[in-house]
């Protein structure tokens, strides 16, 4: 489940190139007839940078089943209008467990990591990538399709990731607009653009949450803007099948620095 909920925070936002500036969400996420989670989710893009951040919590009866803590960070440049990763760092903490994980970049391609399991240490070195790669972290996949939608105005794309180990494509498609209501959960009322994303894979055949939860299953989100600066934010996230039945990630509340 950590895993659904960090695709689905590390995917969606579409922010604008005139200046720097931050966006931080606060979701509250339902899956099922459980509060799965409460979730904090922040990018900052620059002409010249970039940086995407998120803190997972479990939440309610997920929570004392199997408390899980973890954020994310990517940071990266932005070069003749590519997006060149130079950062990612990983933590997390369950019950059980405390994990980490610092993956290491030249030119903006994975070269080694080094991950944590309760302190004790495990470097692992990446093989190129065996078909040409658009970028090779889902977290810099925000950055582009950002600077797309702000250009272009629309989902449309096709992003060819490498992650050191697998191939996979993330293809956002424009689903038209809707009118969402303001509930218990979420603050927005009004018009939203409604666009979907599926995680294709392309040569890669072993078994793994990821592929089995976005395999012919789209991830519904709809972004509108806020009044006072225009800067475009999430107001709702969908998938309609889960193990555990529908997942709805609620935006309960944004902030913007600039």
């Amino acid at each position: 489940m950590k895993k659904i909920i960090t695709i689905l925070l590390i995917s969606l936002i579409f922010p604008s190139m005139a200046k720097a500036f931050t966006v931080k969400h606060n979701f509250f996420i339902t899956v099922g007839i459980f509060d799965a989670s409460k979730t904090q989710f922040s990018y900052t893009l620059n002409p010249n940078d970039y940086k995407v951040a998120s803190k997972v919590m479990t939440n309610g009866f997920f929570n004392a089943v199997y408390p899980f803590e973890a954020n994310y960070i990517t940071s990266g440049k932005i070069k003749s209008s590519q997006m060149v990763t130079l950062d990612y760092n990983y933590e997390a903490k369950s019950k059980f467990n405390t994990r980490t994980k610092k993956v290491f970049y030249e030119n903006g391609k994975p070269i080694y990591q080094v991950a944590t399991k309760n302190g004790k240490e495990k470097r692992k070195e990446f093989t190129p990538s065996p078909t040409p790669a658009d970028t090779f972290d889902l977290q810099t996949v925000i950055a582009k399709i950002a600077k797309q939608y702000n250009e272009v105005s629309f989902c449309d794309s096709t992003l060819k990731v490498y992650d050191g180990r697998r191939r996979f494509d993330v293809v956002f498609k424009d689903e038209g607009t809707e009118n969402l209501t303001a509930n218990e959960h979420s603050f927005y009322s009004g018009k939203a653009s409604k666009c979907s994303m599926h995680i294709k894979k392309v040569l890669s055949e072993d078994d793994d949450e990821l592929w089995e939860f976005s395999a012919n299953k789209p991830i519904y989100f709809w972004i509108a803007r806020d009044t006072k600066n225009n800067h475009p934010f999430i107001a709702k996230i969908f998938i309609k099948d889960t193990p555990l039945g529908e997942l709805t990630a609620h935006t309960t509340d944004i902030s913007i620095e600039e």
